[in-house]
C-alpha cells in the first residue's frame, strides 16, 4: 500500500451579494469536484491548495481557514493507495476561469447548485463545513 497526500479548497466569492462556489469537472464532464492536487516535495499543504486552485481553475485566492480532511482508498496501475486530502476555505481574489488540461471545465455555482452537482459525498461534506464557516 502506498500513501498519497493532497490539498485543495472550497473557493468562494460574493457576486451581487450572492454566494458562489467554484467547482471543476473531470472525466469528460462526468465528475464534478473541488479543486485539489498532490502535495509536492518541500511544499506545505496551504501552498499546494493555492497552486492547484490556480492550475485547475485559473483563479487566485487567499486562505481564510482550514475546513478538514478526507481520506479514502483507490487503485492506480494495480497498486492500492491510501489518500488524505486537506481542504481549506479560500476566498477568491482575482482571475478568470481558465482550467489547465487536467480539467474539463470550471464553473461558479450557488451553494445549492454546487451541493447537487458534486459527485462525491466527501466533497459535499467538505462544502457543507465550508458553508458553515462562511455563515451561509
Amino acid at each position: 500500500m502506498k500513501r498519497a497526500f493532497s490539498a485543495g479548497g472550497v473557493v468562494y466569492k460574493f457576486e451581487n451579494e450572492k454566494l458562489k462556489v467554484l467547482l471543476i469537472s473531470v472525466k469528460n464532464n462526468k465528475v464534478w469536484a473541488l479543486p485539489k492536487g498532490l502535495v509536492e516535495k518541500d511544499e506545505k499543504p496551504e501552498q499546494t491548495a493555492l497552486r492547484e486552485i490556480k492550475e485547475e481553475t485559473g483563479v487566485d485566492g487567499k486562505i481564510k481557514d482550514t475546513i478538514g480532511e478526507v481520506s479514502y482508498w483507490f487503485y492506480l496501475n494495480d497498486e492500492k493507495y491510501f489518500k488524505t486530502v486537506k481542504y481549506y476555505l479560500v476566498e477568491y481574489i482575482s482571475g478568470n476561469i481558465n482550467p489547465d488540461d487536467e480539467v474539463d471545465s470550471a464553473k461558479w455555482f450557488s451553494p445549492q447548485e454546487a451541493l447537487e452537482r458534486l459527485t462525491y459525498g466527501s466533497d459535499k461534506e467538505i462544502l457543507k463545513k465550508a458553508l458553515e464557516k462562511i455563515g451561509a
